[in-house]
């Protein structure tokens, strides 16, 4: 059973920068695409970046130029660095992996970019 744990989230100010991180339990995580996703109250949860087994990252147009996917296997940790932050990118933040029989979810760490 694979298990993600999601942390980093926090309050920080406009134009600041997070690193979240997301570990994952179990085994052949390395075999995996990871992805980050958030949900804003009131909308629906949209792709933030995704990362293969290859290490080919899509960034979604929201976030291009201000946001890092990165993975160390090793580790079975995927990371989303998130630069020049803005209000707009108040969410909450969930992990995902994509696995041959599904899709895994982590429960969620809360940004808030405010001042």
């Amino acid at each position: 059973q694979v298990q993600l744990v999601e942390s980093g989230g926090g309050l920080v100010q406009p134009g600041g920068s997070l690193r979240l991180s997301c570990a994952a339990s179990g085994s052949g995580f390395s075999a995996y695409p990871m992805g980050w996703y958030r949900q804003a109250p009131g909308n629906q949860r949209e792709l933030v970046a995704t990362i293969t087994s290859g290490y080919r990252t899509t960034i979604a147009d929201s976030v291009k130029g201000r946001a890092t996917i990165s993975r160390i296997n090793a580790k079975n940790t995927v990371y989303l660095q998130m630069n020049s932050l803005k209000p707009e990118d108040t969410a909450v933040y969930y992990c995902n992996l994509h696995g041959p029989i599904g899709d895994y979810w982590g429960k969620g760490t809360l940004v808030t970019v405010s001042s």
